[in-house]
């Protein structure tokens, strides 16, 4: 994990808020929020009054429109919009309790780099999600700890808090790139957005924290996710990761074989019989691209390049058939 600025004690915290055609619920929440540096909302080009129903409620708010379509893309352009040391991630539903702010904030306080919600663990839980959504939750989680070896109790749950200055590493899409013009989502603008931050704070090497949380029941409206077409997207997602940060590792490992020996070793004398000695070959199998997310580069040479070569041959033909 690279090396950081000194992180204040006393953070200044943002909260990001999507939002599209929440009115009545942001006139319920946003009153229950603790006192905070700033809250952004931003607007999915509702049509009720989401925006004035917020600025009644909250006249401080700062509101930012997003760019495209999908909760991804609009909670990229709240990031990009964030001033604060803490980012929370925040929905407008009435789903999430405001009063676990603080805890979500104390974790990252005590050394995390990530705060991540849970809902599986003790003093967690759901009023609102169904047995057909559990399943599915608890499927692709276990889906996920096995091909990218972590330890995630609760995958696909939004509502997560992380220092600022941990963003770059996440490198999610701009939101300056532009719309496709048949209409469609670019890749990590819908609802797949809180597997793929939780897949890039793995592959970065984050310190997590996994902090209980209670999620309630949507107060007003209907839920904009489809639980086929979007789990579809969570298991693309988590491949698409996978691959993503096998390549980032083989880059890495590239960089490391191709710095230049020092001097005293190129002017080791030629004719000294240790000179003669046979040259150790790179294992053939690429131990680096099967590796899971977030561990060590290094591999232990010992491995076998035959159930290596296997392990790659298996992953590759699963990403092809999602792609």
């Amino acid at each position: 994990m690279p090396a950081r600025t000194v992180r204040p004690a006393d953070p200044r915290v943002s909260v990001v808020i999507p939002a599209r055609n929440e009115a009545r619920n942001l006139e319920i929440i946003l009153p229950k929020l603790p006192p905070v540096y700033e809250v952004i909302l931003v607007d999915g080009n509702s049509v009720d009054d989401t925006i004035a129903a917020a600025q009644r409620v909250m006249p401080d708010i700062r509101v930012v429109h997003q760019t495209r379509k999908g909760k991804g893309n609009a909670l990229a352009c709240g990031f990009e919009a964030v001033t604060g040391d803490i980012v929370v991630m925040f929905d407008a539903d009435c789903s999430a309790d405001p009063d676990e702010i603080p805890r979500f904030v104390q974790a990252l306080v005590d050394g995390a780099d990530v705060a991540k919600g849970t809902r599986y663990s003790l003093g967690g839980g759901s009023d609102d999600i169904t047995i057909v959504r559990n399943m599915g939750n608890r499927g692709l989680n276990m889906l996920c700890n096995i091909i990218l070896g972590t330890r995630y109790s609760d995958l696909c749950y939004g509502y997560n808090a992380f220092w600022a200055d941990v963003l770059p590493e996440i490198g999610l899409l701009s939101s300056e790139l532009p719309k496709p013009a048949d209409g469609s989502m670019l890749w990590g603008d819908g609802f797949e957005i809180e597997t793929v931050l939780t897949c890039r704070w793995s592959a970065a090497e984050l310190a997590i924290t996994e902090v209980p949380s209670h999620e309630k029941l949507r107060v007003h409206g209907s839920s904009n996710l489809n639980a086929v077409t979007d789990g579809i997207r969570v298991l693309k997602s988590i491949m698409h990761e996978r691959r993503r940060a096998a390549i980032g590792r083989a880059e890495v490992r590239r960089a490391a074989m191709s710095v230049v020996p020092p001097a005293e070793q190129l002017a080791a004398p030629a004719a000294a019989p240790v000179a003669a000695a046979p040259v150790a070959v790179p294992v053939a199998a690429t131990p680096v691209a099967a590796a899971p997310v977030g561990a060590s580069v290094a591999t232990p040479v010992a491995a076998s390049a035959v159930a290596g070569a296997a392990v790659v041959a298996s992953v590759v033909a699963l990403e092809e058939d999602v792609a």
